[in-house]
């Protein structure tokens, strides 16, 4: 069973929102007490993991380390590979067997991939999607396995299922032993263009050359953890991965001419590089004001037309690591430049084809120097030599120390203002996953949002740190409204498996990223929530949190108790919707109306005032006079100028507040999230007050409050969230006096 004591109330808590979800529409109550603690949704803390959030002192994690060989057959677009994996069991419990993840076999002909999803005839197709589709015959896939063999050389059993590889093991692996074994396999690379994917080729036509992003290309350890035991759930295409740490010695062999990048440090950059091209880049090691081109278009050029027949090995060395990519062409302009973080320098660097020019020399690499600082000052300073940025058409995919990105200009060499922002946005999405989850190393396979979430409210500090006027998809609270004011039925609360999720791209990274930004901007401020982050991304770094870490350490870290907001915009799809219900006068009289005259007031615990009282008359009684509803003056009541006259001195006197217009105002909260009550009043000269009220207004009525304002001038006019902080999905009940606003017709 994984994660027990969260599975067994997932689906109550599904039930519970959905029957949460039917009362607010129609009866606007709730069932549940919205401030209740989370006990019922956390696992319990116990020695690996505590209760505080941090790792536990019996806290573990496994470790995986590779030597592997592969050569690319460019003609034939072939990847043939080699690896020897030494596995160390550092977990209390003895192993029976191995996982190993085989996810290539997730495109491999009739995998239950494509047998599990629904399909439909779609009526217009292009003349290339439908040949593709029905015409063409598809490309065998999947991993071809030549042999595993222990470190002896014997052949070693071994059951493949679907993408999972169970090692059998003669005797257990017992705590605290490691195990080398081997590994032979190959498969045909596909175009990622025809046929979708993470990575694989782009064709360039014109010149016949292919552009390489190769990832999940060998055979990968498993998780073990003390959560689940073995992470080995299948690779359905959506989720992505969970991985050990480990150290990674990769030999890549590809045609002579190529110009390559991959995770680690390339170890034998004289023989794959020119003198002058290894000038270039000793040069770009001290260059941090812009990139240096260390291969330049030109060189790109004459190298696209040669199609060597030569080969040539490339050799890298990654530290610490959860994975490998490399990105190979012999179409490649290369840059760099040094990024100095706190004693370290740091390189960023990318590599492009002349298509992807002037945008991606002007553009790509400070982007990526931007990001490694950005994200540094709200965690930890980037630990890896190196960050490299890939232009990959039509992908965004991420791998340590390098990722993938679409966006290119033109025919003509033209950008427009939409794609530079989209290139420049998943540079930054994408160069930032290596904190979360390449560092911090969450469970993608499982809690989508851990990673995209997370690094996708990041990028949103970054976009704006850049360019206050960046526009931001994914942050800005009114951006999610769209979603969760949506139909209920394509809805899953955030906390929801990778492969169960309709709207992918709201649920795991647009709802968690603007969820920050509210905890940020509205419920906790700036400083606590930063702190609080920061010591979650320190105690995590290079380890494997679950959600409950994430959210147990934000409270630890800052003392504000947040289990009413986790619970709300994580595990459920209530919505915010919080409205001005009714605002009422009061006038100060000293002559009571019926209604008033037995009033008791109680002074302290036991006993009730006597006397004499001061009456607050609402506007609309109808037993006060009109000419008596006029501002308050104090010397004209007398019960009041002369409790002052006897009671301050004359100093106290003179720092008295003067109010003399009373308003009390009613919220109401048709909405089921519950969220601070934000309200900018308006007084008749014009001039403006903020007020804000916590969470915790709401925990003994979910229905109203109220809130009374005395004050020196007449209120012209009350706004709630006049700036669009909290996601509130329905502003026609935000404003006294209602205001007429405008729809998305008009």
């Amino acid at each position: 069973m994984r994660r027990i004591s969260f599975l067994l109330f997932f689906p109550a808590i599904l039930f519970a929102q959905e029957k949460s979800t039917t009362n607010v529409r129609q009866q606007g109550k709730y069932d549940t007490n919205k401030f209740s603690q989370m006990y019922d949704l956390l696992a319990t803390p116990n020695m690996f993991r505590t209760a505080s959030g941090a790792p536990g002192p019996a806290y573990y994690q496994q470790q995986a380390d590779y030597k592997i060989d592969v050569e690319l057959d460019d003609k034939n677009s072939k990847l043939t590979g080699s690896e020897t994996i030494i596995y160390s069991n550092n977990s209390p419990d003895n192993l029976e067997y191995l996982w190993v993840q085989l996810d290539q076999n997730q495109a491999k002909k009739n995998t239950q991939t494509t047998l599990a999803e629904s399909e439909k005839i779609s009526q217009v197709l292009p003349v290339s999607g439908f040949s593709n589709k029905y015409l063409k015959e598809g490309l065998e896939r999947g991993f071809n396995i030549d042999y595993v063999k222990d470190a002896k050389g014997n052949p070693m059993s071994y059951t493949v299922n679907e993408t999972m590889m169970r090692i059998n093991l003669v005797t257990p692996l017992k705590a605290g032993e490691k195990i080398s074994f081997s590994i032979k396999w190959w498969y045909n690379i596909n175009n990622y263009r025809q046929d979708g994917g993470r990575s694989g080729y782009e064709l360039f036509e014109k010149d016949g050359n292919k552009l390489y992003v190769i990832a999940q290309f060998y055979p990968r350890m498993a998780v073990y953890n003390d959560v689940e035991g073995w992470q080995n759930m299948q690779f359905w295409g959506g989720g992505e991965f969970a991985l050990p740490f480990g150290n990674f010695d990769v030999n890549i062999t590809v045609p002579a001419d190529h110009v390559m990048e991959a995770t680690g440090e390339l170890m034998n950059r004289s023989e794959v590089f020119t003198p002058e091209q290894v000038k270039r880049y000793e040069l770009a090691q001290k260059s941090y004001d812009k990139p240096v081109i260390i291969v330049t278009q030109a060189e790109a050029e004459v190298a696209e037309k040669g199609f060597s027949e030569k080969k040539k090995t490339w050799k890298f060395s990654a530290k610490n690591v959860r994975d490998f990519g490399i990105a190979t062409s012999r179409k490649f302009i290369y840059d760099a430049m040094a990024v100095k973080l706190g004693a370290k320098t740091v390189m960023a660097a990318s590599v492009y084809p002349k298509e992807a020019n002037p945008l991606w020399e002007e553009t790509s690499t400070r982007v990526v120097a931007h990001t490694l600082k950005s994200y540094s000052s709200h965690t930890f300073d980037y630990p890896y030599p190196k960050a490299v940025s890939v232009s990959a058409e039509d992908q965004g995919m991420e791998y340590p120390m390098i990722c993938w990105n679409y966006g290119r200009p033109d025919e003509n060499g033209v950008t427009s203002k939409e794609m530079k922002n989209g290139m420049i946005g998943v540079v930054i999405h994408e160069v930032g996953h290596n904190f979360f989850p390449m560092i911090v190393n969450s469970d993608e396979r499982q809690w989508s949002w851990m990673d995209e979430g997370l690094n996708s409210f990041l990028e949103y500090l970054a976009e704006q740190e850049l360019d206050p006027n960046f526009p931001s998809r994914r942050g800005p609270a009114k951006n999610i409204v769209p979603y969760m004011s949506g139909d209920q039925k394509f809805l899953e609360p955030i906390m929801s498996n990778s492969e169960t999720i309709h709207q992918f791209g709201n649920n795991a990274y647009g709802k968690p990223a603007t969820g920050l930004n509210i905890l940020r901007e509205v419920v906790m401020g700036r400083e606590l929530f930063d702190y609080a982050f920061k010591t979650y991304a320190n105690r995590w770094k290079f380890k494997h949190p679950t959600p409950e870490d994430f959210f147990r350490t934000m409270e630890d870290a800052s003392a504000v108790d947040l289990d009413w907001f986790f619970r709300g915009w994580f595990y459920s799809t209530d919505f915010v919707d919080i409205g001005i219900k009714d605002v009422k006068q009061y006038y100060v009289s000293e002559t009571a109306t019926p209604e008033l005259k037995n009033a008791k007031i109680k002074k302290g615990r036991f006993g009730f005032e006597k006397g004499p009282f001061v009456y607050l008359i609402e506007g609309e009684n109808k037993e006060i006079k009109k000419s008596d509803k006029k501002a308050l003056k104090i010397d004209e009541v007398k019960l009041l100028s002369d409790y002052v006259a006897d009671t301050f001195t004359a100093e106290e006197k003179a720092n008295l507040k003067a109010p003399k217009y009373f308003y009390e105002v009613e919220f109401n909260k048709p909405g089921g999230m519950i969220m601070p009550i934000l309200v900018e009043i308006t007084y008749e000269d014009e001039t403006k007050e903020e007020f804000k009220y916590p969470a915790q207004i709401w925990r003994k009525n979910n229905d109203t409050a109220k809130k009374v304002y005395a004050t020196e001038k007449a209120i012209k006019s009350i706004q709630i969230d006049p700036k669009l902080l909290t996601a509130d999905i329905d502003v026609t009940n935000n404003a006294w006096p209602k205001v007429e606003v405008k729809s998305k017709f008009d």
